[in-house]
């Protein structure tokens, strides 16, 4: 009787993947909302300021899941799912600051069509990343399995479209680009935009794999 009262119990794992996937949300969000107003250098600042407080506050949700991993004896599924899904929603937030600070530290005027095509498909990845991670919590339910799995497939598929719109860009930077300062500015703005849709795949394949190991 005593074992089970020290016995460290199963930890808050599912509300705290859902506290950093609102945050990963609230960091694309804000990110859209800069891009949008780029022209505008007031509000350009304060969606970057939210992108980067959003990457902060996460950061601390990933490090407080840590923690309990080091503290719990029965988690509520596999050690290394935990580990590997938080490191690599994670990893997401840290790309949107990459991609902030990137704009600003290379001074870009002005933003694309293919910049914002490819942050609106990097926002719907995040939304449904959150979507996903909020049912990890029922997933023993059949129904709820098979939404979450539907939900997986959604992110591949805006994955595949950022992979076609990041290949028509670059194709279309290197025709047309005839400054080279700005070629390799955007170049690296693109690069990392399509990162975010690849890092919520990743995402998406290790719910896949929880769902698959608990159905």
């Amino acid at each position: 009787m005593l074992f089970g009262k020290l016995l460290p119990r199963e930890g808050n794992f599912f509300e705290l993947f859902n506290q950093h996937a609102a945050f990963i949300t609230e960091g694309a969000r804000a990110f859209m909302l800069m891009i949008e107003n780029y022209g505008n250098l007031e509000l350009r600042e304060k969606y970057a300021t939210e992108v980067v407080n959003a990457e902060r506050s996460a950061d601390k949700v990933t490090a407080e899941v840590n923690r309990l991993l080091h503290k719990t004896f029965i988690t509520p599924i596999d050690r290394e799912q935990i580990h590997g899904l938080i490191n690599a929603m994670d990893d997401i937030v840290d790309l949107l600051q990459d991609a902030t600070e990137t704009m600003q530290l290379y001074d870009v005027r002005s933003m694309t069509e293919e910049v914002i095509r490819l942050g609106e498909l990097s926002a719907k990845c995040c939304e449904r990343v959150q979507h996903a991670v909020s049912l990890l919590a029922q997933l023993s339910r059949t129904d709820v399995a098979e939404a979450a799995v539907k939900t997986c497939e959604e992110i591949d598929k805006l994955e595949s479209d950022a992979d076609r719109v990041m290949r028509s860009a670059m194709s279309k930077l290197f025709r047309e680009e005839t400054d080279v300062r700005e070629l390799i500015k955007l170049k690296a703005i693109y690069e990392q935009l399509e990162s975010i849709s690849d890092r919520c795949e990743d995402v998406a394949n290790l719910i896949e794999g929880v769902v698959l190991e608990n159905s």
